[in-house]
């Protein structure tokens, strides 16, 4: 564990600006572009984090939430592919319609787990993943997001025996907590060491 603490340590000093300088912005994201983060982390699932951030540009410079756009149009786009984009259209164009609803969770006063036990009940299309994804992409911290390249990460790491094939509520919670200790143990943040294994994994500091 102490080697592993050390490549993770040493690895965020080498992109410790980037990660601080992207935790900062995670921190001063307007209200106003709450629902273009919604529909990023709805557009996620199975797809390239990448083209999911295209997306978001595009409705955001298109004022999709002020606008009537055809959605499935823009998820299909080669240039920046969405997979499932009809079910996925369907996500965002609900979410739209009931986003006042969904506002009042975000700015409420429970705690960020309550807040997102609420996302994951009311937003079709959102997991405990993309609920985490989303509430730390507003600077709301503390939630695990327990994506690919973490639960491959946490296996290399001996924080679990094995990748889990699927991962119901239940599993997601003990997972989140093991991943919570881990970074205790390194010193780091869950954000900061997230943003670290991602940008171990993938070369890049992304959101």
């Amino acid at each position: 564990m102490l080697n592993s603490q050390k490549e993770i340590i040493s690895y965020y000093n080498v992109h410790k600006e980037k990660i601080n300088h992207q935790l900062d912005h995670f921190q001063s994201v307007p209200t106003e572009k709450y629902f273009y983060e919604l529909c990023y982390c709805l557009c996620t699932p199975m797809s390239k984090a990448e083209n999911a951030q295209k997306v978001q540009l595009i409705l955001e410079k298109s004022e999709y939430y002020n606008k009537d756009l055809e959605i499935s149009e823009i998820l299909r786009n080669p240039d920046n592919y969405i997979r499932f984009h009809n079910q996925k259209a369907k996500h965002i164009e609900n979410a739209k319609k009931n986003y006042s609803e969904i506002l009042q969770i975000i700015i409420s006063a429970e705690n960020n787990f309550e807040k997102r036990e609420k996302l994951v009940k009311f937003v079709p299309g959102m997991g405990y993943k993309e609920a985490s994804h989303f509430l730390r992409n507003i600077g709301l911290f503390g939630l695990a997001i327990l994506d690919r390249h973490i639960l491959r990460n946490l296996a290399k790491y001996n924080v679990i025996q094995e990748i889990p094939k699927t991962i119901n509520s239940k599993k997601y919670v003990q997972l989140e907590q093991l991943f919570i200790n881990f970074a205790n143990s390194i010193g780091l943040s869950l954000e900061k060491l997230d943003l670290t294994l991602w940008a171990k994994e993938t070369g890049f500091v992304l959101k």
